[in-house]
């Protein structure tokens, strides 16, 4: 066959395992990979053996992996007939996987998935050479590495990328893991990642920013002032979009969003900036959504636009 000819990795066939319980070596027994693992041998797979060499990856083994044996990654991949669940780093998932490859450790009738967010299956392209499976496996939960994970588990989603031979057995390893599959094409990966990114990460700094400010203001426990104001306006966003929006933006009150402004500048200039970029974004937002009129947003946009220019200034 000519090399025109030949299949691309990621379109040659591969293969599935079909065995209904599978036998699962975990490579990265960080917050991901240990909760993951843990779940699946709950679901009735058989966890082989993991690799993990920091003390937080010993501890979390001892917590949630106890009985499985530690081993390295080249080891735990021989040892994994039929998954091998990669839960490294996004930065480091390429060396991981060519390092298995050039190994020999990859084999036809192993699936390899790994739990990156970011990625898809071009990074597993080494996996497709070897012959095995590359499934990308990316559950949509924050984790702390503890039992606490396992009860959120349920219900939650998967952003899988797969080749259409392995799409049965991902969507059956989900149910296993009481999930709901969410199919992500390979070139959308990095904007599915950048959104769940953006509404959970950011979400932990916008509300310790909002903490910090009440604290700024006397507030002794912003905890308790906080929590029934953000889940309730959490709850409203998912069930109404735009139309959740309340507060000083949506009204166009200029003068209000000034004195926020000012004292922000005077007490905790580090906030002026993402004040002001979510601000700008929200007034858009509620523009379009016809929440603000055009003629009634000018006096608070000229506000955005002068304190932007001073902050940078």
């Amino acid at each position: 066959m000519s090399a025109s000819l030949r299949p691309r990795p990621a379109e040659r066939p591969v293969d599935a395992p079909t065995s209904r319980f599978l036998t699962v070596g975990v490579i990265g027994a960080g917050r991901v990979g240990a909760v993951l693992a843990a779940a699946l041998a709950a679901a009735g797979h058989r966890v082989v053996a993991a690799a993990g060499g920091s003390d937080a990856s010993r501890t979390r083994m001892a917590l949630l992996l106890a009985d499985v044996p530690r081993r390295s990654a080249t080891s735990v991949a021989r040892t994994a007939a039929d998954l091998l669940l990669v839960a490294v780093p996004d930065d480091a998932l390429a060396g991981v996987v060519a390092g298995l490859a050039d190994s020999g450790a990859l084999r036809p009738g192993q699936v390899v998935a790994h739990t990156s967010g970011a990625h898809g299956l071009a990074v597993l392209t080494p996996v497709t050479e070897a012959g095995a499976g590359p499934l990308a496996l990316h559950p949509a939960m924050t984790f702390t590495g503890t039992s606490d994970d396992l009860t959120r588990l349920p219900g939650i989603s998967y952003g899988l990328t797969a080749p259409a031979q392995l799409r049965p057995f991902a969507t059956r390893l989900v149910a296993d893991l009481g999930g709901v599959p969410e199919w992500i094409s390979e070139a959308d990966r990095p904007l599915y990642h950048a959104a769940l990114v953006h509404g959970a990460n950011h979400l932990v700094t916008l509300v310790n920013e909002a903490g910090d400010r009440l604290r700024d203001a006397g507030v002794t426990r912003p905890g308790r002032v906080l929590a029934p104001l953000l889940r309730a306006a959490l709850d409203n966003a998912l069930r109404l979009g735009d139309d959740a929006l309340t507060g000083p933006i949506s009204r166009g009150d200029a003068g209000t969003v000034e004195r926020h402004l000012a004292r922000l500048a005077a007490t905790a200039p580090e906030s002026m900036g993402p004040y002001l970029a979510l601000a700008r974004r929200t007034a858009d937002r509620a523009i379009a959504a016809g929440r603000l009129r055009p003629t009634d947003a000018e006096a608070l946009l000229g506000v955005l636009s002068r304190r932007g220019g001073e902050a940078a200034g």
